[in-house]
């Protein structure tokens, strides 16, 4: 089974890109953020007529993230929103089952909060919202199923995780209590799919617009597949597909995608 993550950027604006990746590389589950768009206005007949099964939640203009399945797999016990904040009417979290000809699969697309500018609300509300994740991935965890949460963590978790750490030093993604709290989830009981296959520095997922920084791979590394025990067992190979960064008007981010040992038919 091959998971994906990605963080679109729009998925309207993104559509065409989104179409070529699903027929190209074909994978079983996708998680999406940053729709920027509400539910009715997601692009499911297009998406359906790929071959996927959809579940969003979505909002107008900001975040969003959607769940998508291959058929005949099909999304079971959605949860949309992230429990332990009944205030929290931002679209961050989505989570469901996929069931499989041998075992469940439970698949969580999460856009954490990017935090910045530190030192006002938003960043007190991305350690928060980091300390509801934890929360909610340990209940998860107890149940002892093949579980990913995947998603654009707004996290640079090392040093080699970015190309100059020195220019986030004072940014959210990078703090010490945001990495502390990273680590903590990790400590959980969860793995960091990629380092768990790939350990090079320079391995990027995300590259700003300005400055150059694609063509200068000027990148960071903050869209993540953290595994619980029961999907590391399964843990077949973990990628980032950095070439559609190069495509003409591309998201800022790039797909990474974990296959896991798990027939998904």
């Amino acid at each position: 089974m091959r998971i994906t993550t990605w963080n679109v950027n729009s998925v309207k604006q993104r559509l065409p890109h989104l179409l070529a990746f699903l027929a190209e590389a074909q994978p079983d589950v996708v998680c999406l953020q940053e729709l920027k768009c509400v539910d009715d206005a997601f692009p499911r007949t297009e998406i359906e007529e790929a071959g996927y099964v959809v579940a969003t939640h979505g909002q107008k203009a900001f975040n969003g993230v959607a769940l998508l399945a291959r058929r005949p797999l099909p999304l079971q016990e959605i949860r949309r929103g992230l429990p332990g904040d009944a205030a929290d009417e931002q679209a961050r979290y989505i989570e469901a089952v996929i069931p499989t000809s041998t075992v469940p699969v439970r698949v969580a697309s999460i856009y954490l909060p990017n935090g910045n500018p530190v030192g006002t609300p938003k960043y007190d509300y991305k350690l928060a919202f980091m300390r509801r994740l934890q929360a909610h991935a340990v209940a998860l965890r107890q149940k002892e199923e093949i579980l990913v949460l995947a998603g654009d963590f707004n996290v640079i978790p090392e040093p080699e995780d970015a190309a100059d750490p020195a220019a986030w030093a004072h940014d959210a993604l990078y703090l010490p209590q945001t990495r502390a709290a990273f680590r903590a989830l990790l400590a959980e009981g969860f793995t960091d799919a990629l380092r768990a296959c790939d350990g090079r520095a320079g391995v990027y997922s995300f590259w700003d617009y300005q400055a150059g920084c694609w063509p200068r791979n000027q990148g960071i590394r903050i869209d993540h597949l953290l595994l619980a025990p029961q999907a590391l067992d399964r843990l077949v190979s973990a990628s980032v597909q950095k070439h559609l960064r190069g495509l003409e008007k591309p998201s800022d981010h790039v797909p990474v995608t974990v296959e896991l040992a798990v027939e998904p038919a």
